[in-house]
């Protein structure tokens, strides 16, 4: 049987989620700065599986605008290239020998301005979705207190709690969308 306590616990871990979620998501947004991780949704045909490009190559940085793939194995240079062109991540790698360098573009003000939507939208998303984790909290108890095993006052604290606990989730991803839209905007 769920008690009012775990009903909080639960909220507390999946709102924890949701900011860890919506993290991952801002690391995909590309800025001005190269970094490693933006080749994480990059798949390669490996033996004829698809698999993220970490788990074939050395991903590293060169310097604070390229990133450096150097493939475990010989003849994975060319897959690996074709697949970060034909990525959607706009990017032009070059081949050395075995070492691929994948040079970061400049970012457009233009460019600069849609990132910035881009991660106003993905902010948005993530408070839905906050939201929604408060309301399930909010209709769990109302079922507590409608079966009678937690009085009237006990749903509104919890209401109480669950309210702080969404402001303060919802202050910290306002946080990290000013954080990155700053880091976007930044020449």
């Amino acid at each position: 049987m769920t008690t009012i306590a775990d009903i909080k616990k639960n909220a507390e871990a999946k709102m924890a989620k949701s900011i860890e979620a919506f993290k991952n998501e801002l690391h995909k947004i590309r800025t001005g700065r190269a970094h490693p991780g933006i080749l994480d949704q990059v798949q390669v045909d490996y033996y004829g599986s698809l698999v993220p490009i970490s788990q074939v190559a050395n991903v590293s940085l060169m310097d604070a605008r390229t990133i450096s793939v150097q493939p475990w194995e010989k003849g994975m240079g060319a897959k690996i290239e074709k697949a970060i062109r034909e990525s959607d991540l706009g990017l032009n790698p070059s081949a050395q020998g075995d070492l691929l360098r994948v040079p970061m573009p400049a970012l457009t003000e233009e460019r600069r301005k849609e990132l910035t939507k881009v991660v106003r939208n993905a902010g948005e998303d993530a408070k839905v979705a906050v939201r929604n984790l408060r309301r399930d909290a909010n209709e769990q108890v109302k079922k507590l207190v409608k079966d009678k095993l937690a009085t009237e006052d006990d749903e509104r604290r919890t209401h109480d709690d669950v309210q702080k606990l969404t402001d303060r989730v919802i202050s910290e991803i306002d946080r990290l969308v000013a954080g990155k839209e700053a880091e976007i905007l930044a020449v």
